[in-house]
């Protein structure tokens, strides 16, 4: 458990600060939660009594199959970490203290992030938040912080969650009737919505940066300032959940789905740069663009492992739906200054250099996509890559290497990535290998709606 006496911004408390609102009966939940493989905040809902009595000191218990079910929380086989035949116990819930702060939208209520560790107090490999922390060490050693900042997207819709559910998600009403990107007019029918995610999320203890509209129908991005990995990482999850639960009581419904339908898909680009421990800037230097040599060799190592580790950066079915040429969402493996249509964008100057990487789409595990970008960069660093030449143009008609096109390509390639298993170990590699492989078998058995329009009366 992590201690802290001050708050840093708005909305963050410490136990001093909880303990005067719990006394003056303004909370009385505490929420003790964590991100599991499907990128979902799953945890305990605590009387804020017992949180201060003994939670935050020795925290919760849940059961580890929480990191070993598919997205439908069903039971399945091919999991070390949890199954019948090791009873399914019990992991502990450890709260991190920095992370302790209010939850506006919720009476009464505060949220803590947690680590996850076994009964014996080891850590929990394939939990995706000790993933990244186990990347971000890797980069202290050399003297290295990350700091990253996650743009998602969404679609906004008419229908309630329950109303959507009940129609099967199909013949909803998006929120608003044509292209709407950047535009004010038809956005502004949504801003009763997405105002009082922004105030939520400062109120939270975030820095939301504003809203702009995309290019699907109902569909926006809210930013937030970047800030060092596992912060971005932890208001992700909080973010991404709360915005449901606004949405909710808002009589709408919305979805970070990657591939929702036919049109523009939502993604989840990824700023990352990396500064020394005294802050300074390392990315920027004399070299050819602007940049030092570890720049090169970042961009280098990321742009040589992208197609291996794509599992941790598009992990669903649904993922690869969205490389589309032509859609703003990459299929070339390449870097161009300020490039949209490259896998790699590099822009900032100075400190700000940065790289966006534009593969991740709004279902991304914000941790694991991370950490798979770390690895990549280290893996340059530490082989002291080659940068290939820039690209210019349109590198959708390039001959650059292609993101994969399925989930079981990627599966594959993560499977027999020496970088993967040397990053992130065996036993984290073979956990989400098995999550693919039950995705993939549950989505071979399907039957789709696709199937039934062509083949009902035609064949």
């Amino acid at each position: 458990m992590t201690s802290r006496t001050t708050p840093s911004r708005t909305g963050m408390l410490t136990i001093e600060q909880l303990e005067s609102l719990v006394a003056a009966k303004e909370i009385d939940t505490v929420i003790i939660a964590f991100t599991d493989m499907q990128g979902r905040l799953v945890g305990k809902r605590a009387s804020a009594r017992l949180f201060l009595d003994e939670l935050a000191e020795h925290g919760a218990e849940c059961c580890n199959y929480l990191l070993a079910v598919d997205v439908e929380m069903n039971t399945v086989e091919g999991y070390a970490i949890s199954s019948w035949g090791t009873g399914y116990g019990d992991m502990a819930m450890h709260p991190d203290l920095e992370t302790l702060r209010l939850v506006p939208w919720l009476p009464g209520t505060a949220l803590v992030i947690a680590d996850l560790t076994r009964l014996d107090e080891t850590p929990v490999a394939p939990s995706p938040r000790e993933i990244l922390k186990t990347q971000i060490a890797r980069l202290a050693e050399k003297g290295l912080v990350p700091f990253v900042g996650t743009e998602l997207e969404f679609i906004v819709f008419e229908n309630t969650y329950r109303d959507a559910w009940a129609k099967n998600y199909s013949g909803l009403t998006p929120a608003s009737d044509y292209n709407i990107d950047y535009a004010l007019l038809a956005s502004t029918r949504m801003e009763p919505l997405l105002r009082d995610i922004r105030n939520s999320m400062d109120a939270a203890g975030m820095y939301c940066e504003g809203v702009k509209g995309e290019c699907n129908l109902g569909q926006q991005e809210i930013a937030f300032k970047y800030a060092e990995a596992l912060e971005t990482c932890d208001n992700h999850s909080i973010y991404k959940n709360g915005a449901k639960e606004i949405a909710d009581k808002h009589g709408q419904s919305l979805t970070f789905m990657a591939k929702f339908n036919e049109r523009e898909g939502n993604s989840c680009h990824i700023h990352l740069s990396v500064r020394g421990t005294d802050g300074g800037a390392v990315m920027s230097g004399d070299g050819k663009y602007g940049f030092s040599k570890l720049m090169e060799h970042w961009l280098a190592g990321l742009i040589a492992t992208t197609r291996e580790l794509s599992l941790f950066l598009a992990p669903n079915v649904n993922s690869y739906k969205r490389y589309v040429e032509g859609s703003f969402a990459p299929t070339a493996i390449a870097w161009g200054l300020d490039n949209r249509t490259c896998a790699l964008r590099v822009v900032g100057h100075g400190q700000s250099l940065r790289v966006e990487n534009r593969v991740p789409g709004g279902d991304v595990n914000q941790y694991l996509a991370v950490a798979a970008l770390i690895a990549g960069g280290l893996y340059g660093i530490e082989n002291e890559l080659e940068l290939e030449p820039i690209f210019e143009g349109n590198a959708y008609g390039s001959d650059a290497p292609r993101v994969p096109t399925t989930l079981r390509e990627a599966a594959e390639l993560f499977a027999g990535s020496e970088v993967a298993r040397a990053a992130f170990g065996t036993d984290v590699v073979e956990h989400y290998l098995n999550n693919a492989r039950i995705e993939l078998k549950a989505y071979d058995a399907a039957v789709t709606d696709w199937e039934r329009v062509r083949g009902f009366e035609r064949f």
